[in-house]
């Protein structure tokens, strides 16, 4: 259930009017739903039900701290892929027994950093990986709980730059190599295999490639069984799709339900890393017209928010639904709706029917709660923008505007070169 909805014309988030939240706040502004967060995340919870399960959240989706203690206080894990959402997650109050940390590039003082805080489950996705970390535990003086990343080479049907289980990726072993990765551990003292792991993309539309990479697993299971180690957790990932355009994404009834029998008889916990299926339709950028532009060509709206805020129309000419946040009239026009910054690519909406908005109105770009803030940059200088989380009747900002001090902050001026006068 996503809780944005019209109201005597009015867009409002759960029992909030987003026009108030734009005025009190400004613009552009990343708006959030409490209860969708919840009630998504909540269905893959009671899709497992009556299994042993674990639902860890993609922090990489949306890292606001927030969302992150949201989802924690309902009893939530986290996937994490760095140490800085690691240090998000346990600010946030994760209990560390939750967290998985996987990612291909984990450095010696990533590694380092979960092991000391103990974490649940490291996931290895290489033979350098599985050694440094027992180096690492070694130094420590502890024993590490690990899984080895299974490549199935599976064609997850999304967007190439979001596929991760095909042989061609930089992801995980192949089967062979990954049984061998197990093999070796047996001789590393200061390893513990717990699990085993696979994550084929973002944006799955579809359970077929879920199947598909399940039944590649099933036999690695089988042949690391084979070698007297015993693994209790199988973790299928995320990357259940969400609704953008006209896309029609199963539930997570109906993956599970295709995906149950085939775990079933393993007798094993089953982890899932749900991201953008929790937050994805929980969020939108609200945005403010500056200019209609009109040329002998094209009829343009400008925006003050840019791909700087929201860079997935640029990065994968991915669309998102445009809404007027009130009844401007029944007049439409045909636009590109574009932002400020020096970039061609900074376009959200190419030849888009939109409702004849005029410069002071506001528009909301749909289902911007993954990766759109924490993907977002200060590119041509531009402050971040604010959040605010809505639940029910109240709403609440979860990240302050940046300010322009903010820019230079962290910048230093080097000694051989001359201190200009303060700025006014």
């Amino acid at each position: 259930m996503d809780m944005f909805d019209f109201r005597e014309g009015e867009l409002f988030c759960e029992d909030v009017d987003v026009n108030v939240i734009a005025e009190q706040v400004g613009t552009p502004i990343f708006i959030y739903s409490a209860g969708t967060i919840l009630d998504h995340f909540d269905n893959v919870e009671g899709a497992w039900e009556g299994m042993p399960h674990m639902v860890c959240y993609a922090v990489k989706a949306n890292s606001n701290i927030a969302i992150l203690r949201l989802l924690v206080e309902h009893g939530a894990g986290m996937e994490v892929v760095s140490q800085g959402e690691l240090f998000r997650s346990l600010q946030a109050g994760a209990d560390p027994n939750k967290i998985i940390f996987t990612g291909p590039g984990k450095t010696a003082s990533e590694i380092e950093y979960a092991v000391q805080k103990d974490i649940f489950l490291l996931v290895v996705e290489s033979l350098p990986e599985l050694l440094r970390l027992n180096e690492v535990a070694a130094a420590a003086n502890k024993k590490a709980r690990f899984a080895v990343r299974v490549n199935p080479d599976v064609d997850p049907q999304t967007h190439a730059h979001i596929t991760t289980g095909r042989a061609i990726n930089k992801f995980g072993l192949d089967p062979a190599s990954a049984v061998e990765a197990y093999r070796k551990s047996k001789d590393l003292s200061h390893l513990l295999p717990v699990g085993i792991h696979m994550h084929i993309g973002s944006q799955i539309v579809s359970s077929q490639p879920y199947v598909e990479a399940v039944e590649k697993v099933r036999p690695v299971i089988e042949q690391v069984r084979e070698l007297g180690i015993e693994l209790e957790y199988c973790d299928l990932g995320g990357g259940m799709g969400v609704i953008y355009d006209e896309e029609q994404p199963c539930t997570a009834d109906e993956l599970v339900g295709k995906v149950k029998p085939l775990v079933k008889s393993l007798d094993m916990t089953i982890i899932m890393e749900p991201g953008r299926f929790i937050v994805g339709n929980a969020g939108i950028l609200v945005t403010e017209v500056q200019y209609i532009k009109k040329t002998t060509l094209k009829k343009f709206v400008v925006v003050d928010a840019g791909m700087n805020e929201l860079i997935r129309p640029a990065l994968y000419g991915a669309y998102h639904r445009i809404l007027s946040t009130q009844d401007v009239g029944p007049e439409m026009i045909e636009a590109d709706i574009v932002g400020p910054v020096c970039e061609s690519a900074d376009t959200f909406a190419k030849e888009r029917q939109i409702p004849a908005v005029k410069a002071g109105d506001y528009l909301a770009i749909m289902t911007a709660g993954a990766y759109a803030s924490c993907m977002s940059s200060e590119y041509n200088s531009r402050p971040k923008c604010a959040e605010v989380l809505v639940q029910g009747e109240q709403f609440s900002i979860i990240r302050e505007r940046g300010k322009l001090d903010d820019l230079v902050e962290s910048e230093r001026i080097p000694d051989f070169l001359s201190k200009p006068s303060p700025a006014e």
